[in-house]
């Protein structure tokens, strides 16, 4: 039964079929051959896999997001940050890289950071003389820098399958995604020296803090959302929905730049983007719930403990494993599918469960931008006009540099660990 519910379940993916129907299809099957439970649990259990209310704050985060990329804060954060780091070595490649750290801290969405901040600075770096296929790889590991800098919609689906604290989850992202942020500065002005390309004028004080008061409300909202997290003030829930709230008053109120007649098509993208994650989350409760009635955990993990003896040697598996998975399955159904399987193993090799987590959500980011189902690498290639074949060389570079990230954060605890108190 467990060699029918993973072989089925490889084989419908490798077939193109969607992950949510794979995911339900695969379960389905193994519950019928194998008589594990009844088939009326089927729609409780997927019912009960969405009943959770910090997954409310999935749909809110995908709103505010795309409440943002339409109401001028996202072109504010670039101009902002053009003032920043436009004028040096590599300005406008830094710039999207920057902007989507801050963009990140404000959606939690990979897909929504490389969408915004995308459609502005691809076309504005290939006029400044990148090639195409950089500016959208560049964009497109930057746009992953939505699921690692809190608040992260993984961040939040690891929480709630290992039975964490979201807030623990939140503070744990912080200096992992500081350490990418400056690895991919670093990379940007590397690979500047030897292109081409038009300087950004250098900004002075003036210009910078005239940018700075334009982006303001945009720079607060982290501090809002995050700081009323840790300030016990509001859920990550609430949170969500402040955010909400406080992009709607300033995009249509303060900065004006967002009609009411858009907000009806917003509402109905963003309820779209939010049952396509839902109904994964759904799927994978149910594939979660058979994996356990056929205690694949235990039986992987007596595996695993009499194979290898070394915590270290387990982890590098782990990530080998985490970065051929991304590779092929989306974040969001990655996450809720091994959680239940590798976290028990990891805890029997004395892994922290948060620290544990950041790696997991480090690996599965690679996954948004390599090939073949990359989502950020998609729409970054429709916002450059150039094909996935050319952006997937210039995206090697990328995911070597994760990957060297990813042994540092996996080395060393401390970075994940030191917010959270642990």
């Amino acid at each position: 039964m467990i060699a029918l519910l993973f072989g089925l379940l490889l084989f419908l993916l490798l077939l193109g079929v969607p992950v949510t129907f794979a995911l339900g299809l695969a379960a389905v099957v193994t519950i019928w051959q194998g008589n594990i439970m009844p088939l009326l649990i089927v729609p409780q259990e997927m019912i009960r896999s969405m009943n959770s209310f910090p997954l409310l704050a999935i749909p809110f985060f995908i709103l505010a997001g795309n409440l943002m990329q339409a109401g001028g804060i996202s072109r504010r954060l670039v101009d902002f940050s053009k003032t920043l780091v436009g004028s040096t070595t590599g300005g406008l490649a830094m710039v999207a890289i920057v902007t989507s750290a801050f963009f990140a801290a404000i959606s939690g969405s990979g897909a929504a950071t490389t969408a915004a901040v995308g459609a502005i600075l691809i076309p504005a770096m290939i006029a400044q003389g990148y090639s195409a296929s950089y500016a959208a790889a560049n964009q497109a590991a930057a746009g992953a820098l939505g699921v690692i800098i809190p608040p992260s919609i993984p961040l939040i689906l690891y929480a709630i399958s290992a039975n964490q604290s979201v807030g623990d989850m939140f503070a744990a992202g912080f200096l992992p995604g500081f350490i990418v942020v400056l690895s991919l500065l670093i990379y940007a002005w590397y690979h500047a020296r030897s292109q081409t390309t038009l300087p950004e004028e250098p900004a002075n004080l003036s210009r910078i803090l005239r940018a700075g008061w334009s982006a303001l409300l945009a720079l607060l909202m982290p501090t809002l959302i995050l700081g009323g997290i840790y300030g016990g003030v509001v859920t990550p829930t609430e949170a969500a929905v402040v955010a909400v709230v406080y992009s709607l008053v300033v995009g249509v109120v303060i900065y004006r730049e967002l009609p009411f007649k858009e907000i009806p098509v917003i509402l109905r993208d963003s309820a779209v983007t939010s049952a396509v994650i839902l109904s994964i989350i759904a799927a994978a409760g149910l594939y979660g719930r058979v994996i356990l009635s056929l205690q694949v955990p235990t039986v992987i993990s007596n595996l695993v403990v009499g194979a290898i003896d070394s915590p270290w040697l387990f982890i590098i598996l782990v990530n080998v494993l985490l970065l051929i998975v991304g590779m092929f399955l989306e974040a969001a159904a990655a996450i809720l599918i091994f959680t239940p399987i590798l976290l028990p193993i990891a805890l029997s090799f004395g892994f922290d469960p948060v620290h544990f987590g950041v790696i997991m959500i480090v690996n599965l980011a690679m996954g948004m931008f390599t090939p073949p189902v990359g989502l950020n690498l998609f729409i970054a290639s429709n916002i450059a006009k150039t094909s996935i074949p050319r952006i997937a060389r210039s995206v090697v570079p990328f995911v070597l540099i994760l990957m060297a990230d990813l042994m540092i954060i996996s080395f060393v605890p401390w970075l994940s660990l030191v917010f959270t108190g642990k």
